[in-house]
């Protein structure tokens, strides 16, 4: 139980440096790929998010959704891809391959569809290298260039919402 607080103690040391550290991630260009971390404890449905592929223009495998829990068991869930603490070692270190993988992959935005403040979710949103991220979290403004204010279960409101501020962003890609 001390080793757990001293592990989380350093994973929050890692994130205020990656927060304090940050220059911002926003730089304006067409979106062309998106990456989306869910939390699997408030979201059921991974369905809603393939809507997006067409309101956004973008084809279907330029998405990618991942799904954290706080659940001992994720294979009783039935996300693609499903993460938990486990996968996060001390000063957050990504210990999964797969996951490291996507915080890695440069995508043009990132959502982070989520609203409880767990450690972990904020990490893995500080430590993407998307260019521009968006969310429904606002504990901590740091961590989003976009945040709009919105529930789980009202995706489509918060569809709409982003597809406004990105027009006005000029980063929608256009139908050919």
């Amino acid at each position: 139980m001390i080793l757990k607080g001293f592990k989380e103690n350093s994973i929050k040391k890692h994130l205020q440096s990656i927060l304090n550290n940050s220059e911002g991630t926003s730089k304006a260009q067409v979106i062309e790929s998106v990456g989306i971390i869910v939390n699997a404890d408030e979201v059921t449905n991974l369905a809603m998010f393939d809507t997006l592929t067409s309101s956004l223009h973008i084809l279907p495998n330029k998405l990618k959704v991942i799904a954290y829990t706080e659940a001992k068991n994720t294979e009783l869930l039935s996300w693609e891809s499903c993460y938990s603490p486990k996968d996060i070692g001390w000063k957050g270190t990504i210990l999964n391959t797969e996951l490291d993988t996507f915080l890695n992959t440069k995508y043009d935005l990132l959502i982070s569809f989520y609203t409880t403040d767990i450690l972990h979710l904020k990490l893995l949103t500080a430590k993407s290298e998307a260019y521009f991220k968006a969310s429904i979290f606002q504990e901590d403004e740091r961590l989003n260039d976009l945040i709009i204010q919105t529930t789980p279960n009202d995706f489509d409101a918060f569809k709409i919402e982003l597809l406004k501020y990105l027009q006005v962003f000029k980063t929608l890609k256009h139908e050919a």
